[in-house]
């Protein structure tokens, strides 16, 4: 068993997978100044026969350590993870070796924070480590298989920080 540990989530850290969101840097006011309006913040990506949509999750909470073999990318467009709760979650990410994934990194959110993975991008499953668990996912929807699984020959096993 291989193991790794949790990092926090930072937008340099996680650029090469993707997009922090969260509401820092520069924004604009609204809204007769009621309101911070962050521009823009993900590399939104549904391809030229795909759309934008918007579904919910509901995933079991999972705790530290946590151990997983798979990891899976959608190599027609991206997708975003918006919880719905302000508890903080886990975000496993790979680099792309020649079509597989590489050695995974974990990353912690801070409760304020989702994510947006690129195109491509080998991930692991949505995994909160709080109830309720519930997430607000924008993705591709159009045709085509936009789904691909990959299982690591050994578990990896995600170590508190």
């Amino acid at each position: 068993m291989s193991t790794i540990r949790v990092e926090p989530l930072t937008a340099d850290a996680f650029a090469p997978f993707g997009d922090v969101l969260e509401a820092r840097g520069p924004s604009l006011l609204i809204n007769q100044g009621m309101c911070h309006r962050f521009h823009d913040l993900a590399r939104l990506d549904f391809g030229v026969d795909g759309r934008a949509g918007i579904s919910i999750f509901q995933a079991r909470p999972r705790a530290l350590p946590y151990q997983f073999d798979l990891v899976e990318r959608h190599p027609l467009g991206s997708q975003a993870f918006v919880p719905m709760s302000a508890d903080p979650f886990l975000v496993i990410v790979a680099p792309d070796r020649d079509g597989r994934p590489g050695d995974p990194r974990a990353f912690l959110t801070t409760g304020a924070q989702g994510i947006n993975f690129l195109r491509g991008t080998w991930h692991g499953v949505l995994t909160p480590l709080a109830a309720p668990g519930l997430f607000a996912v924008i993705d591709r929807i159009g045709p085509g298989d936009n789904l691909q699984e990959y299982r690591y020959d050994v578990a990896w096993t995600v170590l508190p920080g």
